[in-house]
């Protein structure tokens, strides 16, 4: 899922082309709803004929054989949710992961209007803010070069 969703994409640019977001908050709720996804825990709609959901051998381990990577998603997933408020988070997914618009959220919860607008930039802040993403990129602070290898003798020595 690499693609924006909806709600996030139209408050990212706006008529006088500085939208309400910055790419830091985009990179963000892409990040999010990347980790979502690799954490498989969407729900299904259909029938899976895999033998780990229908009661085969792989069935019986259960979340002791789920992957690495899976399981890795879902702990980043959990301490991302501990760390930003639950409001804050519920937004977070209700418009990354789930797609719901900004009026449907606040209709939802009984909100006023564009407070769901302001709830998720608080939130796309805090989260970018934990993800180390920032308005502006910014290096390492300068340093020397080491190196473990004795220095080179000059190549064409001064005669």
């Amino acid at each position: 899922m690499g693609e924006l969703p909806e709600a996030v994409s139209r408050l990212s640019a706006s008529a006088d082309h500085e939208g309400f977001l910055h790419p830091h908050h985009l990179e963000a709720a892409r990040l999010v709803a990347r980790t979502f996804e690799r954490a498989m825990l969407r729900q299904r709609v259909t029938m899976s004929y895999d033998l780990a959901r229908i009661g085969g051998y792989a069935s019986r381990h259960g979340q002791a054989d789920l992957s690495e990577t899976v399981e890795d998603a879902r702990q980043k997933l959990a301490r991302l949710a501990q760390r930003i408020p639950p409001d804050c988070w519920g937004v977070l997914i209700d418009v990354c992961v789930y797609d719901k618009g900004l009026q449907q959220i606040e209709v939802e919860r009984r909100w006023p209007r564009r407070s769901a607008k302001l709830v998720l930039r608080i939130g796309l802040d805090q989260l970018a803010r934990l993800m180390g993403l920032d308005a502006t990129a910014t290096g390492r602070q300068s340093s020397r070069t080491q190196s473990w290898l004795p220095a080179r003798p000059a190549m064409f020595p001064e005669s």
